[in-house]
């Protein structure tokens, strides 16, 4: 009896020794913090948290799953000695920073926490790797060797996986439950199932945004397109706009809500059915209640650039002028207003409905660039060719710029 008790771990001297490495551990998770920061790149930039396992857990740990190397070294390495937690939006970007932790660290384990649990179980989700310290992570001294299997544990949770798990800690390990606990359980297995499906829906609205966009995108660069056929092509009014890729339907909306309706419309608009859009957006507009004033700029908006496909040029900038009386700030509607304008020839308006649009967003390449082709046939050269090369500075040189170019170098006589 008396053999076993002095085989066992000196505490004392396992917290001595642990407090030593701590300077050592805690620059590690430092460098290794640092470099994942340079490494992971989503849309959304994760936060992280790290930290150096305190004494406390480390040691009942020791005792729990290590006891006997510990009667042999005071110093037991733990995988989770060194933890950083990176801490996503979404579900989507998980995956993403395992992919890329994997190309740029050591791998040496995955572990997907939580996974097996069923409906009725409370525990957290997260993703564990664990890497390899990389060479450059290393201290710069070396005051204190380092066991050849030491690793860093990088868990992966979204922002709610990471609030119940800080919250289930706080419930859960740091108090015992009893035969009793059975309702209070149900309760945690409950508000873990909401965070879950609160996860679900944030995926599905980001999903849906990007269905959105991708579909806003795709009618942008048909407009611009035919606006560029008008400008340029005298025989633009006979073509036909280039038919679009297909995008599969995804959305997380009750049909007939306003978002769902404006994706089927511009669904349909991206697939030349401009009447059934059209139609769509007008439904949208005369809507009980009436939509708040951001909502019927972007409506109308919409509606002007299928009217605008449609060759139907007056009611198209009467939808841009109504978006702008909705948002004063609406560039992009001042801009196409100035675009109908100058295909109608009336390009002193234009003039100053591009120069509206610039006036709040001074950054836009191709509204100097519009502007420059306006004052070109105001004949103001100087004025033309100051925003040609405002256009040219914003990163613009297209076959337009050049053509626009070799206009101005024939009116004043000169190369440029």
């Amino acid at each position: 009896m008396e053999a076993r008790i002095t085989s066992l771990p000196n505490k004392n001297d396992i917290k001595f020794t642990y407090e030593s490495y701590n300077p050592v551990l805690s620059e590690i998770l430092e460098k290794i913090e640092s470099k994942l920061r340079k490494t992971i790149k989503l849309a959304s930039m994760p936060t992280y948290k790290s930290r150096v396992k305190s004494f406390g857990s480390y040691y009942r740990k020791v005792l729990r799953l290590k006891a006997s190397e510990a009667e042999k070294t005071n110093f037991v390495p733990l995988t989770d000695m060194m933890g950083i937690r990176v801490i996503c939006a979404f579900l989507e970007d998980l995956g993403e920073v395992i992919r890329q932790v994997c190309d740029n660290f050591d791998v040496r384990e995955i572990e997907h926490k939580g996974a097996e649990q069923n409906f009725r179980e409370f525990g957290y989700e997260s993703v564990h790797v664990l890497v390899a310290i990389p060479d450059d992570c290393m201290p710069e001294k070396k005051t204190l060797p380092l066991p050849d299997n030491i690793v860093c544990e990088i868990q992966i949770r979204t922002i709610l996986q990471d609030a119940w798990a800080e919250v289930e800690h706080e419930l859960v390990y740091k108090t015992e439950f009893t035969p009793f606990d059975l309702p209070l359980k149900r309760k945690l297995a409950s508000m873990n199932a909401s965070l879950s499906l609160a996860d679900i829906i944030f995926q599905e609205i980001r999903d849906y945004q990007k269905k959105l966009q991708g579909e806003v995108d795709a009618r942008r660069s048909a407009f611009y397109e035919k606006a560029d056929e008008v400008t340029f092509d005298a025989v633009a009014l006979q073509k036909s706009i280039p038919e679009t890729k297909s995008i599969n339907r995804v959305t997380p909306y009750v049909r007939g809500t306003i978002d769902d309706m404006l994706l089927e419309a511009i669904h349909a608009h991206n697939h030349g059915e401009l009447d059934k859009a059209i139609k769509i957006y007008s439904d949208i507009l005369s809507s009980d209640p009436i939509p708040a004033p951001p909502v019927l700029a972007v409506i109308f908006k919409h509606r002007g650039m299928a009217h605008f496909a449609q060759n139907n040029y007056n009611a198209a900038l009467s939808d841009f002028r109504s978006s702008v009386e909705n948002d004063s700030n609406g560039f992009r509607a001042f801009y196409y207003i100035g675009i109908v304008q100058s295909i109608m020839g009336n390009h002193k308006d234009a003039v100053e409905s591009f120069s509206a649009s610039i006036k709040i967003n001074e950054y836009q390449s191709h509204a100097h660039f519009r502007r420059a082709i306006a004052y070109f046939e105001l004949g103001e050269y100087d004025k033309s060719l100051a925003d040609l090369n405002a256009a040219q500075a914003l990163g613009l040189d297209d076959a337009g710029c050049r053509a626009l170019n070799d206009k101005l170098v024939e009116k004043f006589g000169m190369k440029m």
